[in-house]
């Protein structure tokens, strides 16, 4: 049996609030809970896929472990430091090892700096390169990108969007950090960039034994790329574990909703995602999915799950539902494998 990675991230019971909108005079004022008890891992080499619909807290996540986010309550364990009480010199090391990919390619990058400013400033502001030697690796992290070295020369808006991701990734490697976050790099891309972007972030993975926490809303995109998956819905984790496990054995439904809602190459009715109300902005007593949730009881009304391990006893697969894995969907069939001749386009 292959030996465990080493742990290079560790996140207990993450909390974020957010101030809601100021109320009347006298009426208190709200409280949004954008992340409410989110723990998981991530190690050395490995990819974690936080997945999940538009406002369920992912960017929040990764934010909040690179606090660019303030945190109400939790522990972020970085290489064994507390990341949460780190200042000063402890605090900017931890910025050089951990970096974030920004979810617009074009957006991220300032309309007014070269390509090369761009992907120097960080060497210049951690005072790692200066003059010549500071333009020889900006000309590396270009090439190693897969951009040329003329390119440092040019302004965001002469590249496509592609580019403009190539050239956030070389600025996220320049301070050879160990950890990265990358929040949802590939959304905004056409499908033929997306697999070249995917490409190149697994090619570094290989090459330099990064750490990837790769937020997306697109189950089908992240596939083959993560080895561990973990799905939010509403601030919390609702269902984790291997990717492969989860893919083929989806034991929430809001996991087996996500599922139906990539499409596939077949004639046949798809599984249909479940009917349900849109709920308001705070979650309701009990399990937070229940007011869509086809499968729920007066157990989900007045209990929250807990994440558990499913079967009880065997680590790995864990899912906070009082019914796990109880019955199918109404319209769910046996999931279909990506590689089968029922994805395929027949000729």
């Amino acid at each position: 049996m292959a030996a465990q990675p080493p742990k290079l991230l560790e996140v207990r019971d993450l909390h974020v609030r957010f101030a809601g909108p100021r109320r009347r005079l006298g009426v208190a004022r709200t409280c949004v809970r954008a992340v409410d008890g989110v723990s998981f891992d991530v190690c050395r080499g490995r990819t974690l896929g936080l997945v999940g619909e538009s406002g369920c807290g992912k960017t929040t996540v990764g934010r909040a472990i690179l606090r660019l986010v303030a945190v109400a309550g939790g522990r972020v364990s970085f290489e064994g430091a507390d990341v949460l009480a780190l200042r000063g010199a402890g605090l900017r090391r931890f910025r050089r090892s951990a970096q974030l990919v920004f979810q617009d390619p074009l957006g991220s990058l300032n309309p007014r700096m070269t390509a090369g400013a761009i992907v120097g400033e960080g060497l210049r502001i951690h005072r790692l390169a200066r003059g010549r030697r500071r333009d020889e690796r900006v000309v590396e992290l270009l090439e190693r990108v897969g951009l040329a070295a003329d390119d440092r020369n040019r302004y965001p808006h002469e590249f496509s969007g592609g580019q403009c991701q190539r050239i956030g990734i070389a600025r996220a490697l320049a301070l050879e950090p160990c950890f990265l976050v990358c929040d949802e790099p590939v959304s905004a891309l056409d499908v033929s960039v997306q697999a070249q972007i995917l490409g190149l972030l697994s090619d570094l993975q290989c090459d330099s034994e990064l750490g990837y926490l790769f937020v997306a809303h697109d189950l089908a995109v992240v596939r083959r790329f993560v080895q561990e998956l973990a799905v939010m819905y509403r601030g919390r984790i609702v269902e984790s574990g291997p990717a492969e496990e989860v893919y083929a054995r989806p034991l929430h439904p809001y996991t087996r909703c996500l599922l139906a809602a990539v499409p596939r190459l077949r004639p046949e009715p798809r599984r249909r995602p479940p009917p349900g109300p849109a709920v308001g902005p705070e979650p309701p007593g009990g399990c937070v999915f229940q007011p869509r949730c086809p499968e729920a009881t007066p157990e989900c009304l007045h209990r929250q799950p807990v994440l558990l391990h499913h079967p009880p006893g065997t680590p790995g697969h864990l899912v906070a539902c009082h019914h796990a894995g109880a019955r199918p969907l109404p319209g769910d069939g046996p999931p279909v494998p990506a590689e089968s001749g029922a994805d395929r386009p027949r000729g």
